[in-house]
């Protein structure tokens, strides 16, 4: 028990640190299709720093903080990450896990913003998940299947682009390509698993969904943000399936 904490702790610890990074790349991405990436502060300040200003604190030189609150997203990201650690204890694919989850945290919070999941998020996060998790296959107590992960990221992404097709309004070719990333990650654990990560998204968005119509914020053809329910959804299946693996 107390190793477990130890590494929850850790995993936590992680999570904040890595989740202080993400407002700034949020309100850089927090942009309409076809415009540019901020580069500037709400002030006009270059955004410069690391990686060519991606990576920093969402903060101009004169202390203006701009972007999603700094503290709520770092204490939600060690959350996540304390949540994952706890679930999948010392095996190899919680590495993985921790790696993905501030993307994925970044990733709902610009479609919350926007309404938008840039390509240079999701496609990344496909290739990410299936290329990390092809090297945890040689890693000694593994507990997933890397076949399946590839099989789960291809069916829930071919799943999502004949919803798209059907109905374009209601999903966007963004949830589409974020799907290929979270159906590896479900996948890896078993198709039980991924049923469960995709019901819990729809479940969750339809929720979300209903609320919004019960206190007259949004109508049946209002658009709403899909994508973070979709990651919400995918990590309640990955919490149950790595705890269960």
């Amino acid at each position: 028990m107390t190793e477990d904490l130890v590494l929850a702790a850790v995993a936590a610890l992680w999570g904040a640190a890595a989740g202080l990074l993400v407002p700034r790349a949020a309100y850089r991405f927090s942009v309409e299709p076809e415009q540019p990436w901020q580069d500037a502060c709400p002030d006009g300040h270059p955004i410069a720093g690391f990686a060519g200003g991606w990576l920093g604190r969402a903060r101009c030189p004169d202390g203006t903080r701009y972007g999603p609150g700094a503290v709520p997203v770092a204490l939600a990201t060690a959350l996540l990450c304390a949540g994952l650690a706890l679930a999948t204890g010392t095996r190899p694919e919680l590495g993985v896990w921790l790696l993905l989850a501030p993307l994925g945290v970044l990733l709902a919070v610009v479609d919350f913003r926007v309404q938008r999941l840039p390509d240079v998020l999701t496609l990344p996060l496909a290739g990410a998940a299936l290329a990390l998790l092809g090297v945890v296959t040689f890693v000694p107590e593994h507990a997933g299947d890397w076949p399946a992960a590839l099989y789960g990221a291809l069916a829930l992404g071919a799943a999502y682009f004949v919803l798209f097709l059907i109905n374009p309004n209601g999903m966007g070719f963004g949830d589409v390509k974020l799907a290929l990333g979270l159906g590896a990650v479900l996948g890896w654990y078993g198709w039980s698993v991924l049923f469960l990560g995709t019901f819990a998204g729809f479940l969750l968005g339809g929720l979300y969904g209903m609320g919004l119509v019960v206190v007259r914020r949004a109508g049946r053809k209002t658009s709403m943000p899909f994508g973070p329910f979709l990651v919400a959804g995918a990590y309640v299946g990955l919490l149950i399936g790595a705890y269960a693996a």
